[in-house]
């Protein structure tokens, strides 16, 4: 009976290892070389590669300096999306911090790309009324 529960534990591992191979296949082909991981998100996968592709190339045209500029990396994301698709878009860019925000349905991306960290998420705006 050992024996066969020992061939069962190498099959599970075997078939996990396979799964983790697999996701990290379909995650590089999403996210081409940019070294992006997404860790949460409801944004559609366009807005997705957009954000993905104007944080890498900020991020390369910044560290040919050689240091992180946060704030730049943030105000580029937002008026990105600001001016592409429609206002109230806030960016947080940090190596370490903390957040619990409130976002529009389909308007919520928080991802790593390199070690940085990137929180983009969109607000309603409501008119006021005098």
């Amino acid at each position: 009976m050992e024996k066969a529960e020992e061939e069962l534990e190498r099959r599970s591992k075997f078939l996990n290892s396979l799964i983790l191979k697999k996701k990290s296949v379909e995650e590089k082909q999403q996210n081409g070389d940019l070294n992006v991981r997404v860790r949460a998100s409801d944004m559609p996968f366009s807005l997705q590669n957009h954000a993905f592709k104007c944080a890498r190339d900020n991020l390369d045209a910044t560290m040919a300096c050689g240091k992180l500029d946060s704030k730049r990396l943030a105000l580029v994301l937002k008026k990105e999306f600001d001016s592409t698709y429609g206002p109230a878009w806030h960016c947080i860019v940090g190596t370490s911090f903390g957040s619990y925000v409130t976002h529009s349905i389909g308007g919520f991306l928080y991802f790593s790309i390199d070690k940085v960290y990137v929180l983009l998420f969109r607000t309603a705006v409501e008119p006021l009324n005098h």
